[in-house]
């Protein structure tokens, strides 16, 4: 059995209201008796419940996500995830806003993180720009004692507290590896759209996916990126006028842009025999994986990244560890067949 603040009391010769001075390190208790008490906590093994301590007070976190202002589908669904999340708040003791910057704007993402640092929230949920001046912008605030964690794109090299998001590189190798089994013994060219090489999910899945295609599917060669900034206008105009390439066999969609990518496909009647791998399932992709348009999607669940971000947050904030295994974003990979 679990020792308990009695158990304290009793092996200190104090009462519960010292040993509760002593475990808010409140003043008060002279220098003697909080040694007892302390000597008591060492010798009986007592692990404080902060969680506890801190609901029994009535605490409150506040929280902020920073997101990407885009015409992102993804980003519309990870923001309704928040919405749930707001809504879950007085059961979570949560405060939780959420502040929009243009996207693939690092100075703007710098901006709020500086203003931030003067409102003092109990945590930062970011999708993070990578760039020096956001990366030298979070560790300034990790020094200043704010739990930070990266949401969807990583900022590796910086010293945040954790990354809620799948392994993109692995994603990358895994698009891959779809889109060569499906086009076989196939030779031609690949397109590849993205949002924007300044984010790191981005450029990992490339990584990926151009290592796996490189040494096992030497016979498809990958064109040079399509950065459609995360504009579904951009996104079709560019892949519109990449399908003029007869030599293209397959098209990777590895970030946001399939609303675009979808119309340019549907206005161009390609034929079938052209393979296409795409990220996130939303109504849009979901639309055309069932009628043939698209052949599997990959894709992160925003609300398991929503919620691991908050409990990561409150953990840090109260200073307890991190369970590995229950933050692990998983990927789902979705043909027609399997769609939830």
């Amino acid at each position: 059995m679990r020792p308990t603040v009695h158990d304290i009391a009793a092996a200190a010769g104090v009462s519960l209201a010292t040993v509760d001075r002593v475990l808010n390190q409140r003043p008060g208790v002279r220098h003697i008796t909080r040694e007892k008490v302390e000597n008591a906590i060492r010798q009986l093994g007592y692990i404080r419940d902060v969680a506890a301590a801190n609901l029994a007070k009535g605490r409150t976190y506040p929280l902020v996500f920073i997101l990407p202002a885009s015409d992102n589908s993804f980003m519309h669904g990870l923001n309704t995830e928040i919405r749930q999340a707001v809504l879950r708040s007085p059961t979570e003791r949560t405060d939780i806003r959420t502040i929009e910057v243009p996207a693939f704007d690092p100075a703007a993402l710098v901006s709020v993180l500086e203003g931030l640092s003067r409102e003092k929230p109990c945590g930062i949920a970011m999708v993070a720009t990578d760039a020096p001046e956001v990366r030298a912008a979070v560790d300034r605030l990790v020094r200043e004692r704010f739990p930070i964690v990266t949401l969807v794109s990583d900022l590796t090299g910086s010293l945040r507290h954790h990354y809620a998001g799948v392994d993109n590189i692995a994603a990358g190798r895994t698009a891959a590896r779809l889109l060569g089994r499906f086009l076989g013994a196939r030779k031609g060219e690949i397109a590849v759209l993205a949002g924007s090489m300044l984010v790191r999910d981005h450029r990992e899945r490339l990584e990926g996916f151009a290592a796996v295609m490189a040494e096992e599917f030497p016979d498809l060669a990958i064109l040079p990126v399509l950065e459609g900034r995360d504009d579904p206008e951009v996104a079709h105009r560019l892949v519109a006028e990449a399908l003029g390439n007869a030599g293209i066999v397959g098209i990777y969609s590895l970030g946001a842009g399939n609303r675009g990518l979808i119309r340019a496909l549907k206005e161009k009647a390609i034929d079938r025999t052209l393979t296409v791998i795409a990220h996130e399932l939303t109504a849009h992709t979901r639309a055309a994986l069932i009628d043939n348009t698209i052949d599997a999607i990959l894709n992160q669940d925003a609300g398991h990244e929503v919620r691991s971000a908050i409990r990561v947050l409150k953990a840090k904030a109260d200073g307890l560890a991190v369970i590995d295994a229950q933050e692990r974003i998983r990927l789902d990979i979705f043909l027609k067949d399997n769609l939830p």
